[in-house]
């Protein structure tokens, strides 16, 4: 591509003075921007980084502000009780993000900061494009990156015919290609910030885009139609019945789920699939008897919830019950808790129980 050198100045010159220049870790500690080759806190890029996997900008921000209040460093987020970590976390979701944080905090104490990209690869939850992002960011390291963003700006550029997900090689090497030597830092964010703000997955604005004159996909005059889409896929429907079970002393029950898949170390009322044909009061009392090892009648509906991931969609049928008899047992869960109604925000939950929390305040 014998206009690299071009591309690379278009796109600093309109980073220098569109880009986005206030982004916390990308500062230095009194809130100027580094020079070329400074290094930078690589903590607080670190955890920015990963939250920023499947976190835009702007809900990523406040979030990182009160991480960096509660624990500031490698150190305080090692000694952290595991509790303290998913509750911060809580409402950013993909949950299993926190505990890799805090995992990699461990691996790393003791440690001088990896600055090559297999020391950043070793820890748990980092890929190719976070890590080179990392190195990138916090010592102008020359590594590429190839985020969402990235991809979509990319994949127009060249008018890839397929989607990313199946031209990663092309799309990891032209990014190479086009990473300027001697400002990756700037050049990475400058390609984010391309991506974010003119270069966006609906409505792209061609007309302000420093690239627009190498861009295949503006000259194919459709944009937009870049980068393909894959097949839409139906997504799996299940429904899910939970029991919100109150004792005589008005207390509630709750689980905390295995440290395992997403949601791990999560606390959760407990519920569970909805068999076909059963009725759903009777999947509560069969979920409650095989996972907790008690008995409840099942009382009227609180509410039902509708949520999707990325994976499935689920529907949440929540019913109030009593429990009868059993001392609740975690079969299926870390440990049980008997907890007050208002305590149930000192506990980290799944974003679609805040709904059921709120819907169980209202009612008592």
């Amino acid at each position: 591509m014998p206009e690299v050198a071009a591309l690379r100045k278009r796109l600093l010159s309109w980073w220098e003075a569109h880009g986005r220049h206030t982004i916390p870790w990308k500062l230095r500690a009194d809130g100027h921007p580094p020079v070329p080759g400074e290094a930078l806190d690589p903590y607080g890029v670190w955890v920015a980084e990963v939250m920023l996997q499947q976190t835009q900008l702007q809900v990523a921000l406040p979030y990182w502000r009160r991480w960096m209040e509660r624990f500031p460093s490698l150190e305080a987020l090692a000694a952290a009780e595991e509790h303290d970590v998913l509750l911060l976390w809580q409402s950013l979701g993909y949950y299993v993000r926190a505990r890799r944080l805090q995992q990699g905090a461990r691996l790393l104490q003791g440690h001088p900061w990896p600055r090559t990209l297999e020391g950043w690869l070793a820890l748990p939850g980092i890929g190719r494009s976070t890590a080179g992002s990392i190195l990138s960011s916090a010592f102008d390291l020359p590594f590429a990156i190839l985020d969402g963003n990235v991809k979509r700006v990319l994949a127009r550029l060249i008018a890839s015919p397929r989607p990313p997900a199946r031209e990663l090689n092309g799309l990891w090497q032209l990014s190479e290609l086009l990473l300027d030597p001697q400002r990756p830092r700037a050049f990475n964010q400058a390609l984010m910030d391309l991506g974010a703000t003119v270069c966006t997955p609906r409505n792209p604005s061609c007309g302000v885009c420093s690239w627009q004159a190498h861009c295949a996909a503006y000259a194919a005059g459709d944009s937009a139609a870049y980068p393909v889409k894959e097949a839409p896929r139906e997504l799996p429907f299940q429904v899910i019945g939970v029991g919100v079970v109150r004792n005589a002393a008005g207390e509630v029950l709750i689980d905390q789920r295995l440290n395992e898949g997403l949601l791990g170390g999560l606390w959760e009322f407990p519920g569970g699939k909805q068999e076909p044909g059963e009725a759903i009061a009777a999947t509560i009392a069969r979920e409650l008897r095989e996972e907790l090892a008690i008995e409840v009648a099942v009382g009227e509906e609180l509410i039902t919830v509708e949520h999707a991931y990325s994976h499935k969609k689920l529907r949440f049928v929540v019913h109030l019950c009593t429990w009868l008899s059993g001392e609740p047992q975690p079969l299926a869960s870390q440990q049980v808790r008997w907890v007050r109604p208002e305590q149930l925000g000192d506990f980290p939950f799944p974003a679609a129980n805040a709904r059921i929390i709120a819907a169980l305040l209202e009612r008592l």
